[in-house]
């Protein structure tokens, strides 16, 4: 979890540090499996670093007009990994870097 408030948090959860880039690659070197991370801006920071293997997008089929971009930047070049209907109308979409 990246916050500038909280000083601690449940289990299931890492607060990271003011190095947060140092924090995920540590985390990414000593966890198997998946982290995920939430928010548009942390994941665009990510994005520019290089370190996100995986977007998984789920399209809901909503019209929104506000917001945050997710994609604040030039999007980076991604390939369709795979396709899933999840729920209903809700398709996960995940993508990886080409």
């Amino acid at each position: 979890m990246v916050s500038r408030t909280l000083k601690d948090v449940g289990p299931n959860a890492t607060l990271l540090s003011e190095d947060f880039v140092a924090d995920i690659r540590r985390l990414k070197a000593e966890h198997e499996g998946e982290i995920e991370v939430g928010g548009p801006k942390l994941a665009q920071r990510l994005t520019e670093l290089g370190l996100i293997d995986e977007y998984r997008i789920y399209l809901h089929p909503e019209v929104l007009g506000h917001g945050t971009k997710f994609f604040a930047e030039a999007r980076p070049r991604l390939r369709l990994e795979s396709h899933e209907q999840i729920d209903g109308d809700v398709m996960r979409l995940s993508y990886v870097p080409a």
